[in-house]
């Protein structure tokens, strides 16, 4: 155990790991730890909390919590918890406080330690009651030093447990007047209750909004250290990681931070052990870029047996001659080269000179044996249709000023000095231009031209690049040329139309062009592709819908696309598609969009295109993706401890043997991949279980690069303590990427109702093993799961899962959109935020007194928290609706959009963004969009107006209150009386098949079929 000593300086937090950052205690021994980041030296410990401006630039959320609201917890009096003990054993559960902190030699080797304490809380939840069951409501809080830091366990008999993130199920009671007076600061439990009719009070159900909200004000003062605080913010929510060898939650997110040691232990919980990769993730203001470490021609060390790069978590021996691998344990020779003596605990004199010893996600530059082509900057193409539809509807105008508005800022741009406008790509990337109808046109920008040359490739059948000088050029020394063209262009192509776009021999075309370097193509659509090779056809039966033949056309059997989309990726090339079908009629994206899923890329999918409505949203996304952060010719490998094995991939790539790497022609900032894992052994429980994820990818400026990512969880004996560090984004993002996988062999009524079957048996695992003496007419839900079976509701809701009719290229877009989301944007994508701006607070949308946006609290996904003559922002990561209620105020409209702006129908229905004027409620409003716009995914926020009784944008509106009934399924309420009834029918063992029919009463669209999850 020696061994591991080196890297413990990491992780040697404060006895509770989670509580408050804690002064040294000068007799115990500290080892050295990693320094703070610039600007971030803190008393008390590497990462403590006193962090004034680490957010300063970016609009930020919410004020600082005033002392008497701190999250972390002020010293108890003792009678509180004689109190509160008191009480806790009216219900019959354990009244012991929570044990102080122990030093155990053995534990304070681990990632984490003093893990005792009681398990997660439990939320009473007065279900379908049962004959001669008292209904109570439980109040169970003893705090747990587990608990997340935003949480504050101070407890006085009206509050719950954890009242930063949610109040306690109860019955619909009123409050009483000791709640009302603690309520100013704290979100508040009802009191014990009881309920002659068994229903629930909405309001006491948990609260996505207020489980983001309490965190978001937290760590606006806060900073995340990596290795210290073991429960990763909410996925939504802006923070600043602090790196201590642990890779941030943002590159990294284990379902489990604390494993079971055996595979009987983990599916005890019935939860997924896995892995979320974003490898490229962009990072906030205030942290650290990723240091880009140069080994010349030897490249970084590895182990010489199963290839894991050097990490944080490797300890050297004898001298420093000799380094462990911390997944297979194999003894390796230091190269004399990276030679350095160790210290007598063990660890490297020069650790802290070497960032690849104390950071946990890093850049390996590597020599020529990585490359299979000399790396080159990127080359963009961009493939642009010019036929009939995409000139008459203004798809083809709004494309072309996009590509300007990502080369060079926008038309506006054009007429200035050269010099004022900053590089937007990075030197050494070249762009090209090709546009096609029924043929191909191939544009000669050659900075010697005065304006581009036209090359037309009539022959389809077998097309050929006509030129090899001139098709890719630098955008700032062709700037004129290229300017000119794409001005030109909707112009030139306006007399000949042809209506039928020749899209494989174009794609074919492009794949010979970027062959010899790789590169990504940027591809507008805005038809179906029905003249020459790889013509599609219209097979969109609607008759078919929601049958088990549907799964037949959310996938592709065209051997031409499949064949191009793998020669792509074996090529390095990516393909991301803009497709705008003007009139709502079907792309097939089930086949375009398959060569974007194999090779990397992404559809942006505009169903109805609008052209001076989604003008502003065409133009932002192609900036977006032109300039995050883009790898192509990317291979990628995950290694684990042993004990575990990889067992599945989720996401959108090329894999054509499962032992074999990931394959990518692109992966950007915005794409993230599930990994999936199972045991082949037992693990250590004295030993921790170690993740490394590795890309090797060329960057947009020709560095080929290994990011390595290395992430650490304890190991435990049973599961109870694994459930108290689980990650729900993580635990989602995996289930909802697995059940994306499958919509093309399962039925969608399959998958809907494994998906239920799941949320089921991980609710009922915990009741059964962890829940306690807990009444049986209670539901008990994990403390870090509590907001699981609304993220569940929402996913059973969304366009790739939900019953009824739903256009098959929504269903297609939507499902490869999950499988390739980051935890960020799939979050927001299954519970939209909802910010009312009619009752701001004057303060709200400007900075507070710490130079930090102070955001306003968003409301519940629901129409009963709409209120007449309110008006709502609704944003879902993909959509941003403004809606306005028919009895608004013109004082209002005319704040929010201008004087004479008096009534709903004098507003510009197709304006996507608000005007700039000098009222208050305009800057408010404008400020918290900026906001919204920095905490997204790939997608572009401009505003969709719904009014009431107006917009069709509506009927979106109420499809996005996912706590209500709609979209074919349940409300949240008769959701979790539906889960809740399925977890005592398992605790009494009799959950089987013959119970679907009795379940029309809970007013269910769900099978109750016991069907294993995805056999």
């Amino acid at each position: 155990m020696s061994d591991f000593a080196m890297y413990h300086a990491l992780g040697q937090g404060p006895p509770n790991p989670n509580g408050p950052p804690q002064k040294d205690d000068p007799n115990k021994f500290r080892p050295p730890v990693a320094p703070s980041p610039g600007g971030y030296q803190q008393a008390g410990g590497p990462a403590s909390s006193n962090v004034p401006n680490q957010f300063m630039a970016a609009p930020n959320q919410n004020t600082p919590p005033a002392l008497e609201q701190s999250y972390f917890p002020p010293h108890q009096a003792e009678q509180d918890m004689s109190n509160l003990t008191g009480q806790m054993g009216a219900v019959g559960l354990g009244g012991e406080q929570a044990p102080h902190a122990r030093h155990h030699k053995k534990k304070d080797r681990h990632a984490y330690h003093n893990i005792e304490g009681p398990g997660g809380s439990s939320q009473a939840f007065n279900g379908v009651p049962q004959a001669g069951t008292p209904t109570q409501f439980l109040n169970q809080g003893v705090p747990s030093p587990t608990a997340a830091q935003w949480q504050s366990p101070q407890i006085t008999p009206a509050m719950s447990q954890f009242p930063a993130a949610t109040t306690m199920f109860a019955p619909a009671n009123p409050t009483t007047s000791t709640q009302h007076a603690a309520r100013s600061g704290m979100p508040l439990a009802g009191a014990p209750a009881l309920s002659s009719q068994g229903r629930v009070d909405p309001e006491q159900i948990p609260s996505v909004p207020r489980s983001r909200d309490a965190p978001a004000k937290y760590y606006l003062e806060h900073v995340y250290p990596t290795m210290e605080h073991h429960l990763a913010p909410p996925a939504l929510v802006p923070f600043v990681a602090y790196d201590q060898g642990n890779s941030s939650p943002k590159f990294a997110r284990l379902t489990l931070n604390n494993i079971p040691a055996s595979a009987d232990a983990l599916a005890s919980t019935s939860l997924p052990l896995g892995l979320v990769l974003q490898p490229l993730a962009p990072l906030q203001e205030g942290e650290q870029s990723i240091p880009v470490l140069d080994f010349g021609e030897t490249g970084p060390p590895r182990c010489r047996r199963c290839r894991t790069y050097i990490n944080p978590f490797m300890p050297f021996r004898s001298g420093g001659n000799k380094f462990v691998c911390n997944m297979c344990t194999f003894p390796n020779d230091v190269p004399a080269e990276y030679f350095a003596p160790t210290d007598p605990s063990g660890v490297r004199v020069d650790r802290m000179q070497r960032p690849e010893l104390t950071t946990g996600t890093v850049d390996f530059m590597v020599p020529k044996e990585y490359w299979s082509k000399e790396p080159v900057g990127i080359r963009w193409l961009f493939l642009i249709d010019v036929t009939a539809e995409a000139v008459n509807r203004g798809f083809l105008d709004g494309f072309c000023e996009g590509i300007m508005n990502a080369l060079y800022g926008g038309v506006k741009a054009k007429a200035q000095d050269e010099e004022s406008t900053p590089r937007r790509l990075p030197k050494g990337s070249k762009i090209g231009i090709v546009t096609f109808d029924k043929e191909i046109h191939f544009y000669n920008l050659s900075v010697n031209l005065d304006q581009a040359q036209m090359l037309v490739m009539p022959d389809i059948e077998d097309p050929f690049v006509p030129l090899s000088d001139g098709l890719f050029v630098d955008p700032e020394e062709s700037k004129a040329v290229i300017t000119s063209l794409l001005t030109q262009l909707p112009n030139m192509f306006s007399e000949v139309k042809n209506p039928e776009p020749a899209l494989l021999p174009t794609l074919n075309s492009a794949l010979a062009a970027l062959t010899a370097t790789g590169g990504k193509i940027i591809c507008s659509l805005s038809a179906l592709p029905t003249w020459g090779p790889g013509r599609l056809f219209l097979r969109d039966d609607g008759n078919i819908h929601n049958t088990d033949a549907e799964k037949k056309l959310l996938t592709t059997e065209h051997p031409g696309y499949r064949k191009v989309a793998t020669k792509m990726v074996e090529s390095g090339i990516g393909i991301d598609f803009f497709m705008a079908a003007p009139s709502g009629g079907y792309l097939d994206l089930a086949t375009i969009g398959h060569v974007s899923a194999v090779t990397g890329g992404e559809v942006f999918y505009y169903p109805n295109f609008h052209s001076p409505r989604d003008m502003l949203k065409l133009s932002t996304e192609i900036k977006h993706t032109v300039t995050r952060e883009t790898g192509y010719q990317a291979l990628m490998k995950v290694r684990c401890s042993n004990g575990l094995q990889v067992s599945a991939y989720h996401g959108n790539f090329y894999h054509h043997t499962f032992g074999a790497d990931l394959e990518f022609g692109v992966i950007d900032a915005d794409k993230s991949i599930g990994v999936m894992f199972s045991y082949d052994g037992k693990l250590d429980p004295k030993l921790d279980a170690h993740f490394q994820s590795a890309l090797l990818y060329t960057t947009a400026s020709g560095e080929r690069r290994v990011r390595c990512s290395n992430v650490v969880a304890s190991v435990t004996e049973g599961a109870a303590d694994a459930m108290k560090f689980v990650d729900q984004d993580a635990v989602v993002n995996i289930i909802a990427k697995e059940a994306a996988a499958r919509m093309t062999e399962k039925s969608l009524k399959e998958i809907r109702g494994a998906l239920t079957e799941k949320t089921v048996d991980i609710l009922a695992g915990y009741r059964k093993n962890f829940g306690g003496n807990n009444p049986p007419g209670q539901l008990v839900l994990p403390e870090n799961l509590k907001e699981f079976s609304m993220y569940i509701l929402g996913l059973i809701k969304s366009r790739a899962f939900k019953g009824g009719k739903e256009p098959t290229d929504r269903r297609v877009h939507d499902m490869r959109m999950i499988k390739s989301m980051g935890p960020l944007e799939l979050s927001l994508y299954l519970y939209p935020r909802i910010i009312s701006i009619h009752n701001l607070d004057e303060k709200d949308g400007f900075a507070n007194e710490n130079g930090h946006l102070r955001m306003p609290e968003a409301i519940r996904a629901s129409f009963s928290k709409v209120e007449e003559g309110g008006v709502y922002i609704v944003d879902n990561g993909q959509i941003c609706l403004l809606w306005l209620h028919a009895q608004v105020s013109p004082n209002l409209l005319e704040d929010l959009f201008g004087e004479g702006h008096t009534s709903l129908k004098q507003l510009d229905a197709f304006q996507s963004m608000l005007p700039v004027l000098q009222t208050h409620l305009n800057a408010q409003v404008r400020n918290i969009l900026q906001y919204l716009e920095q905490t997204r995914g790939s997608k572009a926020l401009t505003l969709q107006l719904a009014r009431q009784g107006l917009d069709g944008a509506e009927y979106e509106f109420a499809r996005l209150l996912y706590e209500d009934r709609n979209n074919e399924a349940q409300s949240y309420v008769d959701w979790l009386v539906h889960i809740h009834r399925h977890i005592q029918l398992e605790l009494a063992g009799q959950r089987k098949k013959e119970d679907s029919d009795g379940l029309t009463s809970a007013g269910s669209t769900f099978v109750g079929l016991r069907t294993p999850y995805w056999g």
